[in-house]
């Protein structure tokens, strides 16, 4: 066994990689500390805190973890790559490269698909999430409404590793997932779908994200969406009123500058009763609207 000077107080090195952190720019760096020794000692964050406030001790090799991962964050790497899992409503998700990180302002995106498939007048309604990414839309709408069938498309194969990984840990038996071409996906659903959702790239080609975890770690195509940004959106409308019976909605995530162009573009298309609904921090962050 190691000889007490061989310990240090995970207290002091909780402040000393925050530090570091917080001179790298992190916007929290408590925070991500916290989760960092989390990591490390297989615990939550609510146990390191606990274990600080006791003066608990690391061991010299969970020390040196620790200070290890507090660089590779200090180079702006996202904390999800460093761990390998992303929260998303109540899934632990995992992602790495090649994979666009989960965000918890898509959570509400996820919950207004969520509650549109509760209602559904269907002892099983569908669900379809185009570019499902990681997953996070199409398995929080297949877990928390088990009596839909969901199906999800993904084309990117980077992308589609962690998506399979993804639906495999969830197993959830009503969830479909496709490597498709989106705007040709599921053929076989048209005219029946009661939720059409998707959290799809667009950012403008010529903006630049600020920050480095994105500009520099985020996949390209799931960022940039053209020159306005909305070049998917556009297939999405049309893709979403073939999948789409009448009644059906579909719920498109965004940009808080891009609720008015996108109600425009769905109104052009035929899309009923278009609205703009705001995250938690009150941005604008995703648009729906109904099938007629």
């Amino acid at each position: 066994m190691p000889s007490p000077d061989e310990y240090s107080l995970l207290s002091d090195a909780l402040r000393s990689a925050a530090a570091r952190l917080a001179e790298a720019g992190i916007a929290d760096p408590a925070v991500d500390v916290e989760l960092l020794a989390a990591f490390v000692l297989g615990t939550g964050r609510g146990g390191v805190q606990a274990a600080a406030i006791r003066g608990d001790r690391l061991t010299a090799q969970d020390a040196a973890r620790l200070d290890e991962l507090a660089a590779r964050r200090s180079t702006r790497e996202p904390l999800q790559h460093i761990t390998g899992t992303a929260p998303f409503r109540h899934l632990d998700l995992r992602v790495g490269p090649g994979v666009f990180v989960p965000r918890p302002e898509t959570e509400v995106v996820a919950q207004l698909a969520i509650d549109a498939l509760r209602a559904a007048a269907s002892v099983s309604p569908i669900a379809v999430d185009l570019g499902t990414g990681s997953g996070a839309i199409a398995l929080a709408m297949a877990t928390e409404v088990p009596h839909a069938r969901v199906f999800a498309a993904e084309n990117s194969i980077d992308a589609f590793v962690w998506t399979k990984e993804n639906f495999a840990r969830v197993g959830a038996d009503n969830a479909t997932l496709a490597f498709i071409d989106l705007a040709h996906a599921f053929g076989e659903l048209d005219g029946t779908v009661s939720v059409v959702a998707s959290n799809p790239p667009y950012v403008p080609d010529a903006a630049i994200p600020r920050d480095p975890e994105v500009r520099f770690f985020d996949p390209p195509a799931a960022l940039y969406g053209g020159e306005d940004g909305l070049d998917v959106v556009r297939i999405l409308s049309a893709v979403g009123m073939r999948l789409a019976h009448p009644g059906g909605m579909i719920v498109i995530e965004h940009g808080e500058w891009q609720g008015q162009a996108i109600r425009g573009i769905l109104e052009a298309d035929g899309w009923r009763a278009t609205a703009t609904h705001p995250d938690l921090t009150t941005r604008d962050r995703a648009t729906t609207a109904l099938r007629p």
